[in-house]
């Protein structure tokens, strides 16, 4: 483990060979990535599979995503892989980049939600990687994992062992485990491209930046994980405002708390839930920010989203999907703060 958390409880901690040995016995474990932590189950072990849906509540609907080792396994899942998404595969796994890709006949179909496509990318963290060696060590074989958000569906992504345990640690079973590896570097999920033609098309933001290219014609949108229009919500209300001056003033018992850039006072009855300096460091500490509001019952969070930087758009999909509980603020955003 990889600056462990020694205040967890230790019926649910497993180290790299408890996780893998609850793996293959048919186990759910959370491990972390770079981005979010993951609910994991051996990608072809459907009644595994199965249970990650019960597990999170998760519609079967929602394709999951396959976490492989290396783009050496990628025949295994998705045996047309087009030139460009091999560039991408080249130059950015292991990493927080998923490429959407024609499946193979064998992938199974709870992991595509029925969908001709199959999800795929490479973490990049070191105690999962170690992970998925030590599993392709005992099995004779590389295995793969699928390893939505070790969370309950639509509620905020887990970025740090104590949010999974607190979250959804109380449904795991005695064949059950979490590795913690620490906080997750990124902190948001990863970027979701089609890359099925030559034309990349990215459906969902993140850390990495792929540059906008035309549709290919009479192409379907495959449904993606985190495309649903509410999601990471944390149980406060969430609006987002472009300055401080849009804040109201707290009334009677109120417990109101502010996400805002580092330049950006407090002010006075509000509970600071974050400081970041630029997008990177607001993208690593949204989801605690919305872990932490929970925690002190905050009922409502406001939040000034980075003006600027690479990251500035995967975060603002996640706040904007945040506040969709409150359907004015999240249209509202859409077209007072642009993309």
């Amino acid at each position: 483990m990889s600056d462990a958390d020694d205040s967890l409880p230790s019926h649910l901690l497993v180290d790299v060979q408890g996780a893998a040995t609850r793996l293959l016995a048919g186990g759910v474990v959370a491990i972390p990535t770079e981005t979010v932590y993951g609910l994991a189950a051996v990608a072809t072990d459907d009644d595994a599979v199965s249970r990650i849906f019960r597990l999170k509540e998760r519609p079967a609907t929602n394709p999951l995503i396959v976490h492989i080792e290396g783009p050496e396994q990628l025949p295994d899942w998705a045996p047309d892989v087009p030139a460009a998404a091999l560039d991408l595969a080249d130059r950015y796994w292991p990493g927080p980049l998923t490429l959407v890709l024609n499946r193979a006949r064998t992938v199974s179909d709870l992991i595509t939600a029925g969908q001709d496509t199959v999800a795929v990318r490479v973490p990049d963290h070191p105690v999962t990687s170690a992970l998925l060696a030590e599993l392709r060590r005992r099995a004779g074989h590389p295995v793969a994992l699928v390893a939505p958000s070790a969370n309950v569906s639509g509620t905020v992504s887990p970025t740090t062992a104590s949010h999974v345990i607190n979250g959804i640690g109380r449904y795991l079973g005695p064949g059950d485990g979490v590795l913690d590896g620490g906080e997750c570097r990124v902190g948001v999920e990863s970027t979701i491209v089609d890359a099925r033609h030559s034309a990349l098309r990215v459906l969902r933001p993140g850390a990495v930046v792929i540059a906008p290219t035309p549709v290919p014609p009479n192409t379907a949108t495959p449904v993606v994980p985190g495309s649903q229009s509410s999601h990471y919500a944390p149980r406060a209300a969430v609006t987002l405002v472009t300055d401080s001056a849009e804040l109201p003033t707290p009334r009677g018992r109120q417990q109101l708390g502010l996400l805002a850039p580092a330049e950006i006072d407090t002010p006075a009855g509000y509970l600071r839930l974050g400081s970041p300096e630029d997008d990177t460091e607001f993208a690593r500490g949204l989801y605690a920010a919305l872990h932490a509001a929970d925690d002190a019952r905050v009922t409502q969070i406001f939040v000034v989203p980075p003006a600027a930087g690479a990251l500035r758009p995967a975060v603002l999909d996640r706040l904007i999907r945040a506040a969709a509980a409150r359907p004015d603020q999240a249209e509202g955003t859409e077209s007072g703060l642009g993309s």
